[in-house]
């Protein structure tokens, strides 16, 4: 384009944000939160379990101290989805964010199994594919891990670097990984990644995959994307130890009173109630038996991500419909469209997203902050944007989009000015 198509373009588009902005509005997309709707799905769960009904199949009472695993019905259901063997799987309170910090504590006090001692006695660092989970990256940065950032590619994290980096590096003692739908991407791990991941040789001996399976069942649409069972894959290349599994029903039932999972080898699982059982003596097992009765099965979980598709499905819609038609052929966008998961990724041009996002906070529409997809902030070429479209209503999530888009037009064009 000539310069003066450039300033037109510009001209319309600050015209557009100030219409847009004078309208006064205060809309949220910092989160990836359930909606309402979603959360009512699960209210049959304030009836259960009902009086008398209190006990396990294997007639425990549940009301009593004890069952630090929890109870092995609800990992029945949940095994197939985090493809981890139900006798794996530990069933815990109500955040899976809470069983990684508490993984993290634990081997940086007390190491892990295969590793020479404490985490906390040596330099260490993860790698952290980008773009990712801001709280993954809180998390590390919190204990003074040094993080180092991977770039993340189509199928997953770049194997290339990462396997160059393990190799070389025996202070590298993690990974972190959402490996289905990733946040805020949506992109599903490939099957030669999984299998690099899990078999790649590694400088450290106690080198360990932190596989944060949030969205494990979390479709969009019919098309279901599948992942490999890291588990399997990592004993079958001789290193049954390398991976942990998270997962929860943070986003399945409610938000706010679910179930966390953590799921690994026959050592890992020993090591680590080994050091639960210090903190606690079981976790809320009638939560876990209301689940059981309310959910059955693994059917009767599929079903229920259905209705929770049905509600979420239209808004991711409705955010590649507006950003086609308003960014689509403009040069200065480009985005993913998830199959599943909680996010979409949104890239502007370089060293515009902060432009951005302070453009959209002050027309009403609060973003998560530009560079929290990084480690420390950073994302050096300030361009990666996260979208957050489950909480708000559609229409009002619809005219944030509209404004959003609005934001990246002018700032993409003050640039090229």
């Amino acid at each position: 384009m000539t310069s003066q198509n450039v300033a037109d373009l510009h001209a319309k588009a600050r015209q557009d944000y100030e219409a847009f902005k004078a309208r006064g509005l205060k809309l949220d997309l910092t989160r990836g939160k359930p909606a309402p709707a979603q959360l009512d799905l699960s209210d049959g769960l304030l009836e259960l379990p009902g009086e008398g009904a209190y006990t396990s199949a294997d007639g425990t009472d549940l009301r009593n101290y004890g069952g630090l695993t929890g109870i092995p019905e609800i990992a029945e259901i949940f095994a197939e989805g985090l493809q981890v063997p139900a006798k794996q799987l530990i069933a815990l309170g109500n955040a899976s964010l809470a069983i990684m910090h508490d993984t993290l504590v634990y081997a940086l006090f007390n190491g892990v199994p295969g590793g020479a001692g404490r985490w906390l006695d040596e330099e260490i660092t993860f790698l952290c594919p980008v773009p990712g989970y801001d709280r993954h990256f809180a998390l590390t940065e919190r204990y003074g891990i040094k993080m180092v950032q991977v770039p993340m590619t189509d199928e997953g994290p770049d194997m290339d670097v990462v396997e160059g980096l393990v190799a070389q590096d025996p202070t590298i003692k993690g990974i972190w990984c959402v490996p289905k739908y990733s946040n805020p991407t949506g992109v599903s791990y490939s099957d030669d990644v999984v299998r690099r991941l899990a078999a790649m040789p590694t400088a450290a001996p106690d080198f360990r995959v932190f596989w944060d399976n949030a969205y494990a069942v979390h479709h969009l649409t019919e098309e279901h994307d599948e992942i490999l069972d890291v588990l399997a894959e990592a004993a079958a290349a001789g290193n049954p130890d390398r991976v942990f599994v998270f997962g929860s029903t943070s986003k399945v039932t409610f938000a706010g009173a679910g179930v966390a999972f953590f799921g690994s080898s026959e050592a890992n699982l020993k090591w680590f109630t080994g050091l639960l059982g210090k903190g606690t003596i079981g976790p809320d097992k009638i939560n876990q038996l209301r689940h059981v009765q309310f959910l059955k099965d693994s059917k009767g979980l599929a079903e229920h991500m259905r209705k929770h598709a049905e509600i979420v499905r239209p808004k991711f819609d409705a955010v590649e419909r507006i950003l086609s038609e308003r960014l689509g052929g403009t040069g200065l966008a480009a985005w993913t469209q998830p199959k599943g998961g909680y996010f979409i990724s949104l890239d502007v041009p370089e060293g515009c997203a902060k432009r951005v996002v302070r453009l959209a906070k002050e027309a009403g529409v609060a973003l998560t902050p530009a560079g929290s997809t990084h480690p420390y902030g950073d994302d050096a070429a300030d361009r990666t944007i996260r979208i957050a479209p489950t909480f708000p209503v559609l229409a009002e999530l619809e005219v944030a989009i509209e404004g959003l888009a609005t934001c990246v037009l002018l700032a993409g064009y003050e640039k090229q000015l």
